[in-house]
Formats: structure tokens, sequence, C-alpha cells
């Protein structure tokens, strides 16, 4: 597959036009889970369109912690940033087998000087990441582990068809201790106190949330 353009099948599946239109644009490359594909502080010139799978963007010490600062799946794209030619400012790993398209910088600055709709897109983009990103910074710096968890819970959940509010995606203890800036031991604590509260409930690793997790605990 690598090497080959996406076909129609795939890019059909892709809803955004814009992402779609940058899809066509790239190669076909497929990673196994557990991949780390772009690496922070790496010279690189190529945007990473998902088909399918899932990715986590994170950063990372010297010493192996990890702070995930966002997760995309299909239809989502990640390194844009390295359209400025600067190095990359985060790592991405795979979290499942993802297939991507991958696109270099010259087809994408093709893109936008034809169609100017593209660039504010993309421009769109970036602006809710960065707001995400400064969220996190906020709630790391007035928050207490167990509001940042209740807040990431409940930011990432969506209503379901019984009305109840759910995260679609199966995420570990792990992952959201990664996304907290804390240990898996204490997301464990504070997973077992709102279970035993009725607040969420924890099937094959979706989380419901029964009712809205108090502000302080």
């Amino acid at each position: 597959m690598t090497g080959d353009t996406p076909n129609a099948t795939q890019l059909q599946a892709i809803p955004d036009p814009f992402t779609r239109s940058l899809a066509a644009l790239g190669r076909l490359r497929t990673y196994p889970k557990n991949t780390v594909f772009i690496t922070e502080g790496d010279s690189s010139d190529s945007v990473f369109v998902v088909l399918s799978g899932r990715v986590k963007v994170f950063i990372s010490d010297t010493e192996g912690h990890e702070m995930i600062l966002d997760t995309q799946g299909a239809g989502e794209y990640v390194g844009e940033m390295a359209l400025d030619g600067k190095p990359r400012s985060a790592s991405v790993m795979t979290l499942e087998p993802t297939t991507f398209s991958v696109v270099g910088r010259d087809p994408v600055r093709e893109a936008i000087r034809r169609n100017p709709d593209f660039a504010l897109d993309m421009i769109s983009r970036i602006i809710d990441r960065a707001r995400i990103a400064t969220n996190s910074v906020k709630d790391l710096a007035l928050l207490d582990v167990y509001g940042r968890v209740a807040r990431l819970l409940l930011n990432m959940a969506v209503e379901a068809p019984d009305g109840k509010l759910q995260i679609p995606e199966k995420i570990t203890q792990q992952e959201i201790a990664e996304r907290v800036g804390a240990s898996r031991d204490m997301v464990s604590r504070i997973f077992r106190d709102l279970t035993a509260g009725g607040y969420i409930k924890v099937e094959n690793r979706i989380v419901t949330i029964n009712k809205k997790p108090p502000a302080r605990w």
C-alpha cells in the first residue's frame, strides 16, 4: 500500500471537503500500533492525514515522562505545524494500526495558492488546537488532579442515544493520566471514587457519565 495514492472509497470516508482534497494530494503509508512516526525536534515537511486508525500527539522529557496534548482519528490530520520549515514541536504515535495520506509541503502550498479557503480551514484548525493547548496549560495551573480528570471526561464526552454523556473512544486510565499530567494510580483512585458515587460507569473501556461530577472532591 505504501506509495499508492488514496482511492475513492478512502477519500469519500472523509466528511470534510478540505481535508478530503488534502488527502487526495498524498501517498499512502501504514504504520502498526505504537509507532512514533513524528518525533519532536525532527525536521520534516509532511502533513499526515489519518484515513483509518487513531494517533496521539504528545511531548516528553529526557526521563521518558509523557503528556498527551491531543488525540486524532480518521478524517483529521497532524503535522501541519511543519509547514513553516521549523522542527517538529511534538511527537505523534499510533494508538492502533493506522493508514495515512502523507502530503509534502509543496503540494499543500500549491493547494493554498489555488484555493484561499483551504488556508482559512487550516488556520481555523490550528486556532482550535491552540485553544486546546491554552486550556490544558490553564487546567494544569489552576485545577488539582481530580478537577483535571473531571474536566477531561466532560470535554471528551458526547451525548449517547439514551441521552447520557459517553466518551465514544476507548480510553485507558494511563492515557487519561498522560493527558492530565498525573500518575495512573491517582487516576485509578479518582475513577474508583467517581464509580462508587454513581457519577460514571466504565464498561469495556467505554466511559459513561451518569451525572455531572462535582466541581470539587
